[in-house]
Parts: structure tokens; sequence; C-alpha cells
């Protein structure tokens, strides 16, 4: 009830503040004022103005690029370089969202809630004043239709009960109305839209190249969500999609768990050509279309099996949608744990127990809110020796177009804690999934993705894996500082 009431306050004044903002937005006819901006994740479609329609890939943003990810305790950090002189501020690479947003202000970037990142540093918040290339974007631009394009009930133009089309007309010179951004776990950030020049790095002898007049969200305000994010969906705001490569692809090779908070060792994320360039060994999966979420990345997933044991009663769900586009499988860099629905997450467990013979823990169960713990000898408390999991049956994931993945060693059962007494505790790293029937019906989550090449070919519409060992695809692309 504590909560409840600390977020119902939050939205009231976070709400009380948008109306004041869209307000003042409706008296001011300069479009070049200075902004604070932000980002929106559940939404429903809207037709683009003709004049929008045609998106169309400017040569200065079609180039192959190479940006290393670092690992934190739930995700994977990348680099922006925005403004004139560049600010560097890092944010979550996130493939189930659109947007890219970042904390801006000086002191007066707010988040609430974020008792559980008290620990974090923040990694960076963005100044427009200190930008000479700062600008904030107008009403007259598509991305200013598309990010209030929106069915999220806290979007200031729904509170102002203000329709689009009194709001947004082509010929249109206001700065665009501020908005919110909703996720999926109840996050939400609210800011304004802002357009500023991004710095990339090409790959090889390519050096840096400036993309002007990149947009994103400049965040003010946030619940729950104390970092950026940048979004690699498939939207008009999408950082691929405005670097003009959502008819190339991108491709990522996620780290190894025990790398995590590492200054000295990042992974390589390919956008463009050359993540497409060694695919012979892949095996790709067809993407589902998702009438709800367009936007976003979904396989079907046929089966899992446990070593030669298959998980029975997989729903149709997780391979196809229904009437209203809720179903198949979200793939997703943003959610740390894979999440499968009931009664077949069950099912699997309950196959799991039966092939496991290590003694449960269930007090760590109980702290840690993981179904499945085991005690697993660790001789002399070195737990090196049980980084292979021999000891636990592997889990194959059979995806549609006969794609079975073998997940690789260390992506299911994690170590909770240090050894102790020649004993270490292992949890299975996968969740039920709660939403019921709503959304997606289960997600793919980035731990179960470590050690694994992924590539998004977005021109021919498939996902692609192949095994990997990413610390040393890292030290390939002198991203290991020894």
């Amino acid at each position: 009830m504590a909560r409840a009431n600390k977020i119902t306050t939050f939205l009231i004044f976070l709400l009380f503040n948008l109306l004041l903002t869209y307000q003042s937005l409706a008296k001011q006819r300069n479009p070049n004022t200075t902004l604070i901006l932000g980002l929106t994740h559940s939404r429903a479609s809207l037709p683009i103005p003709s004049a929008f329609t045609n998106s169309r890939k400017r040569p200065t943003q079609a180039l192959d690029m190479m940006e290393p990810l670092r690992e934190v305790r739930d995700g994977y950090l990348i680099s922006l370089n925005m403004g004139t002189p560049p600010q560097v501020i890092q944010v979550y690479m996130d493939t189930g969202s659109d947007l890219t947003w970042v904390p801006c202000g000086n002191l007066s970037f707010n988040c609430v809630d974020c008792d559980d990142y008290k620990n974090t540093k923040l990694m960076g918040i963005f100044s427009p004043s200190y930008s000479s290339s700062s600008y904030r974007d107008s009403c007259a631009s598509r991305y200013c239709i598309d990010i209030h394009s929106s069915d999220n009930s806290y979007d200031p133009c729904t509170v102002a009960g203000c329709s689009l089309t009194t709001l947004v007309r082509v010929s249109c010179s206001r700065p665009c109305p501020s908005f919110a951004y909703t996720y999926g776990e109840g996050g939400l950030v609210t800011g304004t839209l802002t357009k500023d020049t991004l710095r990339v790095h090409g790959i090889g002898s390519g050096g840096t190249r400036d993309i002007p007049n990149f947009c994103f969200g400049c965040v003010g305000s946030t619940y729950h969500e104390p970092i950026g994010i940048a979004g690699f969906g498939r939207g008009a705001l999408s950082f691929p999609s405005q670097l003009g490569l959502l008819q190339k692809g991108f491709s990522h090779c996620f780290l190894a768990f025990k790398y995590a908070n590492n200054p000295n060792i990042s992974s390589p994320l390919v956008i463009g050509d050359m993540a497409l360039s060694s695919i012979n060994k892949m095996q790709f999966t067809p993407m589902l279309k998702s009438p709800m979420y367009p936007n976003y990345y979904y396989i079907g997933l046929e089966s899992i099996t446990v070593s030669n044991i298959s998980a029975t009663q997989v729903p149709l769900s997780l391979k196809e949608f229904d009437s209203q586009g809720n179903g198949g499988m979200l793939i997703d860099s943003g959610t740390t744990y894979t999440h499968l629905p009931e009664p077949f997450y069950s099912q699997l467990l309950s196959i799991l127990e039966s092939v496991i013979n290590y003694p449960r823990a269930t007090e760590v169960e109980m702290r840690t809110g993981f179904d499945l713990c085991y005690k697993v000898p660790c001789p002399n408390n070195n737990n090196s020796l049980t980084d292979d999991d021999h000891l636990f049956p592997s889990i194959t994931f059979h995806f549609l177009n006969n794609v079975s993945l073998a997940l690789p060693n260390g992506n299911h059962f994690y170590a909770m804690s240090a050894p102790s007494n020649s004993t270490v505790v292992k949890c299975l790293l996968f969740q039920s999934m709660d939403d019921g029937d709503y959304g997606p019906a289960g997600v793919f989550g980035s731990f179960q993705q470590q050690n694994l090449e992924v590539v998004y070919d977005l021109e021919n519409e498939r996902i692609g894996f192949q095994s990997m060992d990413c610390a040393s695809a890292a030290t390939y692309q002198g991203l290991h500082k020894k």
C-alpha cells in the first residue's frame, strides 16, 4: 500500500507539471527555445501524414559502425556522444523499445523510487544549454507525431483532452509538447523531444562520424528508471531507424555475467552491413509481426528440451498471436531473465527437478524469488570448477524454422554467492510470465543471450543465433584491456 501511495503521489505531481508545461507551450511561438525531453513504450499506431510516410535514408547516416557495450548487473550500456562539444552519457541498449532518452539537467534530474539503484552511479547527465547544436523538436516533426501516438493515459496530449489533429500540423511551428513514456514493468519517464548531433564510431579506419539532428528524449523526471535507454526497435524514433539502417541490421555478442562491472572489457555492438557479413554458420528464425507491437522483435518458440526430455504442451501463444495481437515470444535485451507462461513454466521446472539430484536451497529461493536453487559441490571453494555447469542438464530452445539453440554453459543456472564449505548455491534464472493473456506470451531475456552472437537481419526479417566466446570476440575487436 505504501508503494501504491508513493506511485499515486508521484503521478499527481507529474501530471500537474506536465499540464503546466503544456499550457506554457501553447503560449510560445518561438520554436528555438531550449528544451528538456522524454519517451513512450506502449503505443498504438497512428496514421502519419503523407509528407512523412516515405522515410528516406540520409546518405550521411548510412554507415557501418561499432560501439562497445559495457556489462552491468542488469543490462548492457552503450556510450552516447551527444551535442557540440560532445557530452558522454551511458545508457542501456534496449531492443524492446524505440526512443533513445538521456537524463537531462544539471541538478534537476529526479528519479522517484530508485532505492534499488542507490549504489549505482548515474551514467552522465546531458545539459542542452552546454551544446551549441541542441534545439527543441517542433510539432511539425514526424517524431512528435510518433511520440504522442499513444494509448498511454499519462500522455500530456491525452490528459489535456487535445486530439493530435489540433496539435500536430505540417505547418505548425510550435515546440512539440512534453510527453510521458511508460515501460512494461511500471517504469515511467517524462520530458520533451530534442534534436542534437550524435557522434558514432565507424569500423576499422572509419573514425568517427557526426549524425546531425538526432532526435532523443531529454528527461527530467522518472519513476524507477535511473539510467537512460537507447531504443533499438523498428519505430521512427529508434536508434537504427534514425541512422538509416532499418534495411540492414545489427548484431551483438553479450559478455558472460562474470564480467559485469569490469571496466576493462566491453562487447561489440555492430550496426550496418558488417553485422551481416559472417552469417554462414548462423541459424535463422523468422521475425513474427505483432499487430499490437509492430516495432518490436518477436520469434516463435516450438519447444524446450531438457537433455533429451521435451517439455510438453508448449502453448500456441508462444509462436502466434491472437485476434487482439497478444502472444509471441519477445526477444528483449532490456529484460534480464527469460520469462515463460504458466503452466508451461511449471512443467519445465518439474522436468528439471526430476533429473537434478542435488539438495534444494529453499532458503535462497525464498530470499531471491527464483524458483529452483540447488546446493552444488564446489571443491576447494573454487567456483571456476563449476563454471562449465556439467553438473546440470542442458537446456535447448527450439524456434521456428528448425532452429535449435542449446543455451551456452552458465546461461541457465548461476551462482548466487561465493562458495562456502565446498558448496555453492546456483539458481535457475528463468521466471514465470505474470502478465496474464495481455502482451507477449514470453520473453527471451539478455541473460540467456550471453556468449551468443545474435544477428538482427532487418531486411530479411529474421534473427540469427550462433554460439560464440564473446570475451574472445571483444579481444579480437580491441575491446579488452589486459
